[in-house]
């Protein structure tokens, strides 16, 4: 009986990680195949996953739609090609074509046409992204600026302060909006009470609370030393090792000091007291001035004893914010990407289908919400991942459309079949480094 809560959980996390994926690439192959038929190429098949066919039916403009047995990746295969990568034609059907109809191939299209839709899978990636990424805002909005109680979450002790009262100062530090709050909090001494003045119904007052960023786990980080542990949002850390901890701030130095030891938590959950023990793990953290720094974490998110107000966000203004964001995943993805080749950080920061299936699952337990963010942000790497110039990838197929355009021609069949062997056993070997960092890290 004891094994079947661990499979239900490899199936829930399996299940996850196939319908994340299966999303990724239809949209990244719908991309191929829209973009090549408005260029005028002829999509013969447009498959998710491989192997044995399950389902198929064949559309009005002669385009079999399938779905196959493996589920773990798709393709689109235009008129004459000699394989789903695009990458040789097949000689015997381009011989038995004209030259109108060998235009509507991806070998005998306009170079234009063919780089156009070859870059459109990763465009459509970044473009999936931006519109979760840019819904997700518009929908939920932002923080109010005013620092304004909203909905007090439950925490130990006392608490005198009511949701709609606006924060005037803490502990007789002046506070104007809520990036004062935060930084006000942050060079607060830690204290089991805190003053806080504020506005309430009009009326100024003081009541007491919690520290201003109190050690309440606002979030688990995913495949953290916590989360594993069994901790939940909004666990409140009331000592380590023995230690009393009243604000966030104390524990990332308690937590180094273990120096990877096992540390000892008691925490309150919803009026009960639990001991919880742990193993730091050692982690690389990007800095905001670029490179990064290795530090011990347990994987708790901080954040305050109360939900803030938020305001509506316009569509104008959430599109630019999520092509931001797209834009902080690439630069962080590459900068992580160098900084392991140069040996600055870890390559166990580098993770593989078992890595990715695992943040899926728990993503997924999360909650939707949670899952459709990870969705865009995994549509993201996806889409800067296929760009990378390896022959077999598109940003591979790029640089040989480069060549052609520079050149006058394409590089001859066996130039490309050998660069194309050369791509795939990259490729293999990045899978197989990879896999490993899963299984040994």
């Amino acid at each position: 009986m004891g094994l079947l809560p661990e499979f239900g959980n490899l199936f829930f996390t399996l299940g996850a990680f196939i319908v994340a994926l299966s999303i990724i690439v239809a949209v990244h192959e719908y991309g191929h195949y829209i973009v090549g038929r408005w260029s005028g190429i002829h999509a013969e098949v447009f498959s998710l996953g491989f192997g044995p066919v399950l389902f198929s039916r064949v559309d009005k403009r002669g385009t079999r739609w399938q779905f196959a047995l493996l589920p773990f990746g798709g393709y689109v295969k235009f008129l004459g090609d000699a394989n789903a990568a695009s990458s040789a034609a097949d000689d015997a059907v381009m011989a038995g074509l004209d030259k109108r109809e060998q235009r509507h191939t991806m070998h005998g299209a306009p170079l234009w046409a063919r780089a156009a839709t070859i870059f459109a899978g990763p465009a459509f990636n970044f473009i999936f992204s931006i519109i979760i990424f840019s819904a997700f805002i518009a929908l939920k909005g932002l923080p109010a600026e005013e620092p304004r109680v909203g909905a007090l979450l439950p925490m130990p002790g006392q608490v005198e302060l009511m949701s709609g009262d606006l924060i005037t100062a803490i502990d007789g530090e002046p506070v104007e909006d809520l990036r004062s709050y935060y930084a006000v909090a942050d060079a607060l001494e830690p204290a089991q009470n805190v003053t806080y003045s504020v506005e309430r119904a009009g009326q100024p007052m003081e009541v007491t609370g919690p520290h201003p960023l109190p050690a309440r786990a606002a979030g688990i980080a995913l495949q953290s030393a916590a989360r594993d542990a069994g901790m939940q949002t909004g666990d409140v850390v009331l000592s380590v090792d023995e230690a009393p901890v009243y604000a966030f701030t104390q524990l990332p130095p308690m937590v180094n000091a273990a120096d990877g030891e096992t540390v000892a938590l008691r925490i309150w959950r919803m009026g009960e007291e639990l001991d919880v023990d742990l193993t730091p793990r050692r982690t690389d953290l990007p800095l905001p001035e670029g490179g990064f720094e290795t530090r011990w974490l347990i994987g708790l998110q901080s954040g305050t004893f109360f939900e803030h107000p938020m305001r509506s966000v316009s569509v104008v203004e959430s599109v630019p914010m999520a092509v931001e964001e797209i834009g902080n995943i690439i630069s962080r993805s590459i900068s992580g990407l160098y900084h392991m080749v140069t040996g600055a950080i870890s390559t166990c920061n580098l993770s593989g289908p078992v890595g990715i299936a695992t943040t899926s699952g728990e993503m997924a337990a999360d909650g939707l919400d949670s899952f459709i963010w990870f969705i865009a942000v995994l549509s993201t790497a996806v889409g800067l991942l296929n760009l990378f110039p390896i022959p077999i990838l598109d940003g591979g197929h790029l640089v040989f459309h480069a060549y052609e355009a520079v050149v006058g021609r394409p590089p001859s069949e066996k130039i490309l079949g050998a660069f194309m062997t050369v791509g795939l056993v990259l490729l293999g070997m990045l899978m197989l480094f990879a896999l490993g960092n899963d299984l040994l890290c």
